[in-house]
């Protein structure tokens, strides 16, 4: 495919997606009085459009590997991060809704901002990091408590394919002091959406999700250790062209 066609696909993807954004966000502030999980049902309405759109103009597919590790409980889920595809994603494909800890300046972006605050998410401020991670165990115990699950992503910022970010402890450390079980995901969303890339590439974009770990009896760090081992491993496995 010429250079020329995926800028112009991606071109309106892009417009389509700022277009659906606009729309939906008066939507999702109309239903904002209904019970969570029906405003969240509606919320999750643009994130199973935008990656159908993806997939219909740009070509980025996808397949899942591993769907039946995912347990029936309250867990915390540790992603690899390439893409703002995967954060588009798990938010309509996981059975249960799900709870991002982020920066609270998202918060502050205009009708995406706006919408995310109707969810119950976990917005933290990255500067008071002792406080900001105390503040995430308590909301965390929260929405566990009541069924749902947390999603975060180690690395912090997204990576590009075949490369590697430190990974942070934090979601071990909440594991631990929660009591939930951890589950790895691996992906490579990064060979289709590339990081600060405007253009869009097709290609299948494969999600492996791992067997979920008990925190029982275990050091954050050593927890840690395990989810990444398993989740560079995994990404071998899956993008065995970006580690050559």
């Amino acid at each position: 495919m010429s250079r020329a066609l995926l800028i112009l696909r991606s071109s309106l993807f892009m417009l389509i997606l700022v277009l659906a954004t606009l729309i939906w966000t008066p939507v999702c502030l109309l239903v904002a009085p209904l019970p969570y999980r029906q405003r969240y049902w509606v919320t999750q309405r643009w994130n199973f459009f935008i990656v159908w759109l993806g997939k219909v103009l740009c070509g980025m597919r996808y397949e899942i590997r591993g769907l039946e590790n995912l347990p029936d409980e309250p867990v915390i889920l540790l992603s690899k991060h390439q893409s703002a595809w995967e954060t588009i994603f798990f938010l309509w494909f996981m059975p249960r809704p799900l709870v991002y800890v982020f920066k609270r300046e998202l918060l502050f972006i205009p009708f995406f901002g706006w919408a995310l605050g109707l969810l119950r998410m976990v917005p933290i401020n990255r500067s008071k990091s002792r406080d900001a991670f105390a503040q995430v165990v308590v909301q965390g115990r929260r929405r566990l408590a009541d069924g749902l699950w947390i999603i975060m992503f180690p690395e912090g910022t997204r990576a590009m394919p075949g490369k590697k970010g430190k990974y942070k402890g934090g979601g071990a450390r909440l594991a631990i002091e929660t009591n939930a079980l951890v589950v790895p995901i691996a992906m490579n969303s990064g060979d289709c959406w590339p990081k600060n890339s405007f253009v869009k590439t097709p290609g299948l974009i494969t999600i492996s999700i791992g067997k979920a770990i008990a925190p029982a009896g275990r050091e954050a760090p050593e927890l840690m250790q395990e989810v990444e081992n398993w989740i560079e491993s995994e990404m071998r496995v899956i993008s065995p062209h970006a580690y050559r």
